[in-house]
């Protein structure tokens, strides 16, 4: 995954950073802790420069979330109706609950948005219901862009610190993020089996 990121760094540079941010953000897999990371060792060695770097990053990110949201605002979450009534029980969600988070996300929203852009594991999926709940698109671009910044900013610097040992922030950020995932997991399973419909 390393050598595939440095490739495209190499070749594309900034527009190569863009590219790989926007795609981090629409398939996970992607971690733009190694992208931003190896952009900032790119900083540190003159490669690059550190607000350009800044602008392409936050720039992709914002463009692969945006995918999400304009996805979950096309089809709104009326159409969700039908299949939250059949799985409801695995997505431990009932209607009157994805009315309440509708009508969150529209009116307040937005610090939400901001907060999660720090959270490997929701970072992304959070675009999705806040175009469902058709969140007003410049509260989400500005909550996104300055998130996304912020969370940039501390990655590229970490590059940038750690420079020729890199690979230090990835034996870090890589267990963090695995049992990040494995935390939403255990908490998923908990919730399965505790959840019970509101009629009830």
């Amino acid at each position: 995954m390393t050598d595939f990121i440095l490739e495209w760094i190499t070749r594309g540079g900034y527009l190569g950073i863009v590219a790989l941010m926007a795609l981090e953000n629409i398939f996970p897999p992607i971690p733009s802790e190694v992208i931003m990371g190896l952009g900032g060792m790119a900083v540190a060695r003159g490669q690059m420069q550190l607000g350009w770097l800044l602008l392409a990053g936050t720039v992709g990110s914002v463009i692969g979330n945006y995918v999400w949201y304009a996805l979950g605002r096309k089809f709104g979450y009326r159409g969700l109706k039908p299949f939250v009534d059949r799985w409801g029980r695995w997505l431990t969600v009932d209607w009157q609950d994805v009315e309440a988070i509708t009508r969150f996300f529209h009116d307040r929203g937005g610090w939400v948005i901001f907060v999660f852009r720090f959270m490997p594991s929701f970072r992304t999926i959070i675009s999705l219901p806040a175009g469902m709940a058709k969140m007003p698109r410049w509260r989400f671009l500005v909550a996104t862009s300055a998130g996304t910044t912020i969370w940039n900013i501390i990655l590229a610097g970490a590059g940038i610190l750690l420079d020729r040992n890199f690979e230090q922030l990835d034996r870090y950020v890589g267990p963090l993020a695995i049992a990040t995932m494995v935390a939403v997991l255990g908490y998923y399973v908990y919730r399965v089996v505790t959840w019970k419909p509101r009629e009830e």
